[in-house]
C-alpha cells in the first residue's frame, strides 16, 4: 500500500540510511547493506518468489549471506520459503530450536556459517508476492518492536525499488520494459480508475496494485492496463 504521510516520515531515516550506501551498488543491495546497519545483524538477502514458479536469490549484503540465501532453495527449506507460503514473517530467533524438525538440514548448515537467528519477512503488496526480505544475525535473540517495524519498513521499501526498476526498465527476467506513448498513458490512466472501483482503493494504490502485477507476471505495465480495459483482468481479488 502506498505510506501516508507519517508513514513517509517515519521511514525517511531508512531511506537517508540506504542512501548514504556506496553509490556503486544497485538499489537492492543498498537496502540489503541498510539493513545490516539499521537491525545490527550479520547479514541480509533478499529473494524474488511469485507464484508463476519464479525462485532464486536476487541481492545480499555479503558472500556468507548468498550462500545462506541460495541454501534454502537448494534444500526447499528454511525461513524464506515458509514466509512466501504463509505470506507472514517467520521469526527464528534461536537456529537450534529449529533443527529438529522445522529445518532439519537448513537450520545446521546455517549454524555452521555462523548464522544463530533468522527473520524472513514477506515482500508483497496486497495479495502480489514479489519475494522474501531475509535479515541474519550470528547472535541468539528476538527482535524488539522497533526493530520489527524498522524490517517491515525494509521490506516495503524494497516493494518500492522492485517496482521503479521495473519501471525504469529493469524487468524480473533483466528484459527492458518499454515506456509508454501517450495512447497507452490513456489507456493506464482508465485502468487505474476501474481498479480503483473493483478494489475499493485510491488511484494511486490501483496504480501500485497494477504495478505489483505486473512484476509478478513479468509484463508490460501497459499490456496489463490493456487487459484491464477489455476486461480479460478482473481486479477483485481472484486475479490478483
Amino acid at each position: 500500500m502506498l505510506p501516508t504521510p507519517g508513514e513517509d516520515e517515519r521511514r525517511a531515516p531508512l531511506r537517508r540510511l540506504v542512501d548514504r550506501q556506496p553509490p556503486d551498488l544497485g538499489p537492492l543491495q543498498r537496502i540489503c547493506r541498510a539493513a545490516v546497519v539499521a537491525l545490527a545483524a550479520s547479514g541480509s538477502g533478499i529473494s524474488v518468489m511469485t507464484t508463476d514458479g519464479t525462485r532464486g536469490v536476487c541481492v545480499t549484503s555479503d558472500p556468507v549471506s548468498e550462500r545462506i540465501e541460495e541454501l534454502q532453495f537448494t534444500l526447499g527449506e528454511g525461513p524464506c520459503v515458509d514466509a512466501f507460503a504463509a505470506r507472514r514473517p517467520v521469526l527464528a530467533a534461536d537456529l537450534s530450536n529449529f533443527a529438529g524438525f522445522r529445518w532439519p538440514v537448513y537450520a545446521p548448515t546455517a549454524r555452521d556459517d555462523g548464522v544463530r537467528a533468522v527473520f524472513a519477512f514477506p515482500i508483497q503488496v496486497g495479495a502480489v508476492q514479489l519475494g522474501v526480505l531475509d535479515i541474519y544475525r550470528d547472535r541468539v535473540g528476538p527482535l524488539d518492536g522497533a526493530e520489527l517495524r524498522t524490517a517491515v519498513m525494509l521490506a516495503d521499501l524494497t516493494v518500492e525499488a522492485l517496482l521503479d526498476m521495473q519501471a525504469s526498465g529493469v524487468a524480473r527476467d533483466g528484459a527492458g520494459a518499454a515506456g509508454l506513448d501517450v495512447g497507452h498513458r490513456a489507456e493506464l490512466f482508465q485502468a487505474q480508475g476501474m481498479v480503483m472501483v473493483q478494489l475499493g482503493v485510491s488511484i494511486g494504490e490501483a496504480l501500485v496494485r497494477m504495478r505489483a502485477y505486473a512484476y509478478a507476471e513479468n509484463r508490460r505495465l501497459g499490456d496489463v492496463a490493456h487487459d484491464v480495459v477489455t476486461r480479460r483482468l478482473r481486479w477483485d481479488g481472484r486475479d490478483e
